[in-house]
């Protein structure tokens, strides 16, 4: 298999730079959106585009850091010029997954790996501001309306576990907003709950329905901003509307849905999940589907369509062959049935290894019977997964047709596209995996180029047909490898033929009983058209894969 893709990376690369001169800008999506099938490009702010260099030093962070573990200047403002570039809709991008963007601790730490500021937008200090190294709300209401334009949805990193670490500039919250030890040793449910992730990461009681106070530091902070005034009159609205006790884990979800009924974002992307108790998450999901049908009523003219609000969970180390279920050792969690329309499917990075058919025969099963009415989140490379599928990046055709042709959501991580670099000499931990995105070098380098229009190809065709991600799986044939994805609700239809492995020149594929003779047939790779006779269509094309679509 190496071989065959070896030659489709060649086939590719040596007609680059000619269609590169011919590409124009893909069509807008014809086809209805459902989660189940979404393609989400995940970035971090810090590292993914630098639209704004007047902010990248805010709150005097300039203290020398470890590699790769200060702010490195990306910002709201840098996605924003990328979804203006078309750069998404090139990429058949229908979702985008941004790490936090609210205001961090101002100062950092060191966590044995050198000092370490949070770029990464995981520590916590105010949920109720945008930290201004990523931008502001105008810059946030912004980015929004032009990815709604394009049909793209954004999703936002929700944190309600803990805060961010203390620092002689960042107060810890009050003893009855957060513990401070002990710290979690992972071997049962309540060690991985009633407890800190790492030593100085403040965690909160999410498990308390107490009534309490404000922290102190945060009510002098909003009344120097001239905004306590307003943010007590909401918080009184909130919780007198939905009867909750002025809780942490409340105040928590209140300032997180501000998000969705002030900027419309259609999603959350939930951290650290399995590290609270699940009721946790289902009392989260009423909140924003609340928040979401607010901001519906108050902007009928911007909603997108009837899709709901979406929650994927981060539920460390869930994998799809646990079907429903994440198991703690002696407990099993059905996460699902508390919030959650879809989970991270971290074991996808191993299973990537799978030839073709078993992979998404296996993914096939499990997501239209066991896991039926949900969906899994698909990657090859995560921020904080250290054992990524080709870490070495010598395999990135083979790792966007597997992510990308699978079923459950494809989850391309901001530089899978375009071989950013996963092995950073001189970092350590998990910021190798957080370099910030190679743009010189994709400009540049024909391989680049040769990787990202495959990986352009094959999402713009998930992007177009919801079968691929949706549908159900089904081989028509071994040689040639060639299989249909089919998926219907209500009126809607979609049948796509996918063909791999195959040889390049002509090459005859069967289609199966989707495209009747006579049916004309296009195929998305190459842009070739054929007819179909006898059940099958004769294509002369330079690659090694076709992907099939009526006319």
């Amino acid at each position: 298999m190496k071989k065959i893709l070896f030659t489709l990376a060649l086939l590719v690369g040596a007609n680059a730079l000619s269609s590169a001169q011919n590409r124009t800008k893909p069509a807008a999506p014809k086809t209805p959106f459902y989660w189940e099938s979404a393609n989400v490009y995940f970035l971090l702010t810090d590292r993914f585009n630098n639209g704004d260099r007047t902010n990248d030093k805010q709150y005097n962070r300039t203290k020398p850091t470890g590699k790769l573990r200060g702010f490195e200047g990306g910002d709201l403002r840098g996605v924003i010029q990328k979804i203006d570039e078309g750069y998404f809709d090139k990429l058949g991008i229908n979702a985008i997954w941004m790490t936090p963007i609210v205001e961090q601790i101002h100062d950092g730490v060191d966590e044995g790996t050198g000092f370490t500021y949070g770029f990464h937008g995981y520590w916590t200090r105010d949920w109720t501001a945008l930290d201004p190294n990523f931008g502001t709300r105008k810059d946030l209401a912004e980015l929004v309306s032009k990815a709604h334009a394009r049909g793209i949805r954004i999703i936002l990193d929700a944190v309600i576990n803990h805060t961010g670490p203390v620092t002689a500039e960042d107060s810890v919250y009050p003893n009855d907003w957060v513990r401070t030890s002990p710290k979690c040793q992972y071997n049962s449910y309540d060690s991985n709950i009633n407890c800190t992730l790492v030593e100085n990461l403040p965690d909160v009681k999410t498990e308390s329905k107490a009534n309490v106070e404000l922290p102190p530091f945060l009510v002098e902070k909003w009344k120097k901003e001239g905004r306590y005034e307003q943010e007590m009159k909401e918080l009184d609205t909130f919780f007198k509307q939905t009867g909750y006790p002025r809780a942490p884990r409340y105040y928590i979800m209140k300032w997180l849905a501000d998000y969705i009924t002030d900027f419309g974002i259609d999603g959350y992307r939930v951290d650290t999940a399995k590290h609270t108790t699940e009721d946790v998450w289902a009392d989260f999901k009423k909140v924003c589907d609340q928040a979401f049908a607010t901001y519906k009523k108050n902007n009928p003219k911007k909603v997108l369509d009837n899709n709901p609000f979406f929650m994927v969970g981060e539920v460390y180390g869930y994998y799809i062959g646990g079907k429903q279920y994440y198991d703690y050792g002696d407990k099993k969690v059905n996460y699902f049935e508390h919030g959650f329309d879809g989970l991270i499917n971290f074991d996808f990075r191993n299973e990537a290894n799978m030839d073709f058919e078993p992979l998404f025969s296996k993914y096939n099963s499990l997501l239209q019977n066991d896991l039926k009415g949900y969906t899994v989140m698909n990657y090859v490379s995560s921020h904080d997964d250290s054992w990524p599928f080709d870490k070495k990046r010598v395999r990135p055709f083979e790792s966007g047709t597997k992510l990308l042709l699978a079923p459950g959501i494809a989850q391309v991580y901001y530089g899978d596209e375009s071989v950013r670099p996963l092995d950073i000499p001189g970092t350590q931990g998990d910021a190798t995996l957080r370099s910030f995105m190679n743009w010189k070098e994709m400009g540049t380098d024909i391989y680049r180029q040769a990787v990202l229009e495959h990986w352009q190809k094959l999402g713009r065709f998930r992007r177009n047909h919801p079968a691929i991600g949706a549908g159900v799986h089904q081989q028509i044939s071994a040689t040639p490898y060639v299989f249909s994805r089919s998926f219907q609700k209500e009126a809607f239809e979609d049948h796509v033929v996918v063909g791999l492995q195959l040889n390049t020149g002509t090459k005859t594929i069967p289609v199966g009983p989707h495209f009747p003779n006579g049916t004309r047939l296009r195929d998305a790779y190459s842009g070739k058209i054929a007819t179909v006779t006898e059940g099958k269509i004769t294509l002369t094309t330079d690659y090694m894969i076709v992907l099939l679509e009526k006319m």
